[in-house]
């Protein structure tokens, strides 16, 4: 259940991000770059969070964060390439 939160989340910043690119301009060209690089820090401290305080090891971690990470992202290029304009 947690993973499913987190892939929400990400798809939520996927959707701020889209929002806030249409009153900033430059944004619009770089929302997947911007999105990619805050996701992949946000996916990178949940993953720290399952090592640290969970009790994971790494290896058990790494395939979560795989898919916690590039869901949003295949998703958020989908609907990019769908929509350029958003």
């Amino acid at each position: 259940m947690h993973t499913l939160t987190v892939i929400l989340g990400g798809l939520l910043l996927f959707a701020v991000l889209a929002l806030t690119a249409r009153l900033i301009p430059w944004l619009q060209h770089h929302l997947l770059a911007v999105f990619a690089l805050l996701w992949f820090i946000a996916s990178a401290i949940n993953m720290t969070v399952g090592i640290v305080h969970a009790g994971y090891s790494f290896m058990a971690e790494l395939p979560i964060f795989f898919v916690v990470f590039f869901i949003p992202l295949i998703l958020a290029w989908a609907i990019k390439t769908k929509y350029p304009g958003s």
